[in-house]
């Protein structure tokens, strides 16, 4: 599949994955920023990709980013974000959304599988009453220590004197 192709309006994800679960597939989802892509990012999503047959990444949109990051971010543009997602093997698909959080789009994919980093309390995981109720699990990833956007930047920063 291009991975254009991957790249699915957030209003289409239902009717995209609908098949695919009636044909017995596990349906995964994570969500966030993934501005700057980096090792912590993909291991990440290595393991949110091993909890099923389908992974969705929901990606935070430019305007999301900067009611969660600020005006300052995001460094790279959805569009691009959304492919460079898109071109990772264990993402199946990519959808943006507006809103501050994904719980909408939880709530329209009801996948089987919720995933976020274990820095979440399971408790304040966006969506995971939804995806309990519903019969999924919910599981939390390790992240890797020292790896984030927010030092990449910082250091750039620094180097700039």
């Amino acid at each position: 599949m291009h991975i254009l192709n991957k790249i699915i309006k957030s209003d289409d994800i239902s009717s995209k994955i609908q098949p695919l679960r009636k044909n017995g597939k596990k349906i995964v989802f994570t969500n966030g920023c993934f501005d700057i892509l980096h090792a912590g990012h993909v291991r990440y999503l290595a393991a949110a990709g091993a909890e099923g047959d389908i992974l969705i990444v929901g990606l935070n949109s430019d305007k999301s980013v900067k009611l969660i990051k600020g005006n300052k971010r995001p460094i790279i543009s959805q569009t691009q974000r959304a492919e460079v997602l898109a071109a990772l093997e264990p993402v199946n698909y990519v959808t943006i959304f507006n809103e501050p959080d994904p719980f909408k789009l939880i709530c329209r994919i009801k996948p089987d599988v919720l995933v976020k980093g274990a820095d979440w309390e399971e408790k304040d995981i966006i969506g995971a009453d939804i995806v309990k109720k519903n019969g999924g699990k919910i599981v939390r990833v390790d992240i890797v220590q020292q790896i984030s956007t927010s030092d990449i930047i910082q250091r750039i920063m620094d180097t700039m004197g």
